[in-house]
């Protein structure tokens, strides 16, 4: 789908050739929402309409600044630790999941609580029940100091499970022959890295037992694609999303990869201007966390200085839809 837009009146933008230059902007689709993001929205939204203000949330409920604020103002209190929820208050825990002490002290305390982890996410949780309850250590691949990291190790016992984030971690794994071992991975990785450090994982160990399919979710690898059908057309990359999302993160990263330059922006103010010198083409996409509103936010801030035409590049069409918890279904 194309669509041209013109620019605002001579007046609101500078008057130079470059600026009226036209710019070509591809936008690669699927981007921005996902399912699980969805979600985990509406999970807050909904508490709120059913327990009425204040809603605790453990956590950014998805990592975007932008929807965060959304929530706070229609009534959601955003705390890193359960501690910080009054008796009696219902709490939600985020998208990207929680240990299993979170919502076990939330019972004890006789809290109401909302799981609104991405179900995807909670699928790994189980798998990892199931290996350890099999007698294998898990080797799991992911980056350190993530929510859903930590969360994912959380369901098991420690010292039942190793992180893995590098081939030189693979390389300086020690277990001694005939160790059952697993491995898992976060959802959000690069499709790529991630296969290079599992071919690592099972040279080094033959006998490793890992997933019937991968843990990377259907939209991490779906936005991974999209930009890589338009990268080489373009002479930079503008990806939408937060410092923390590790999906939009490795967005960033696919595209530079294909040889293209990539800034990670969270709004369409963070636009410089003078990044657009000498583009002809510009690619442009969003991570899981980041609304539709954004996208357009930053078309907005292109036609500041530059004709733009709009070409919507589509390698797949989402349809995914998540249940919501038992506690809040119609």
């Amino acid at each position: 789908m194309t669509m041209t837009t013109t620019p605002p009146p001579a007046a609101d933008r500078p008057d130079t050739a470059a600026a009226l230059a036209p710019l070509k902007l591809l936008i690669a689709a699927p981007r921005g929402f996902c399912a699980g993001v969805d979600r985990a929205i509406e999970i807050v939204e909904r508490a709120l309409d059913r327990f009425g203000e204040p809603v605790y949330v453990r956590h950014e409920i998805v990592h975007n600044r932008f929807v965060v604020d959304g929530l706070k103002a229609k009534g959601a209190v955003f705390v890193e630790e359960l501690d910080e929820v009054p008796d009696g208050k219902p709490v939600v825990f985020s998208a990207h999941g929680v240990p299993k002490v979170v919502p076990a002290a939330a019972t004890e305390r006789g809290l109401d609580w909302l799981d609104a982890t991405c179900p995807l996410v909670s699928k790994v949780h189980r798998q990892a029940e199931r290996q350890v309850e099999a007698g294998r250590h898990i080797l799991f691949v992911g980056h350190k100091g993530h929510p859903e990291v930590i969360g994912t190790m959380g369901q098991v016992p420690e010292g039942s499970i190793t992180l893995v984030e590098t081939l030189e971690d693979v390389a300086s794994l020690d277990f001694p022959p005939g160790t059952a071992l697993s491995f898992l991975t976060q959802t959000t990785l690069s499709v790529d890295d991630t296969r290079e450090i599992v071919a690592a994982l099972r040279t080094r160990f033959p006998e490793i037992s890992g997933p019937r399919a991968e843990d990377i979710c259907y939209a991490t690898s779906n936005r991974q694609t999209a930009v890589k059908s338009i990268a080489a057309r373009c002479q930079l990359l503008l990806v939408i999303g937060a410092p923390n999302s590790s999906n939009s993160l490795r967005l960033v990263e696919v595209a530079e990869r294909e040889g293209t330059p990539a800034r990670l922006i969270q709004r369409g103010s963070e636009i410089d201007p003078a990044w657009l010198d000498g583009v002809e083409t510009l690619g442009l996409t969003a991570g899981a966390s980041a609304p539709e509103v954004l996208v357009r936010e930053v078309v907005d801030a292109l036609r500041a200085w530059r004709t733009v035409e709009e070409e919507t590049v589509t390698t797949t069409v989402e349809n995914m839809v998540f249940k919501l918890p038992r506690q809040l279904a119609d």
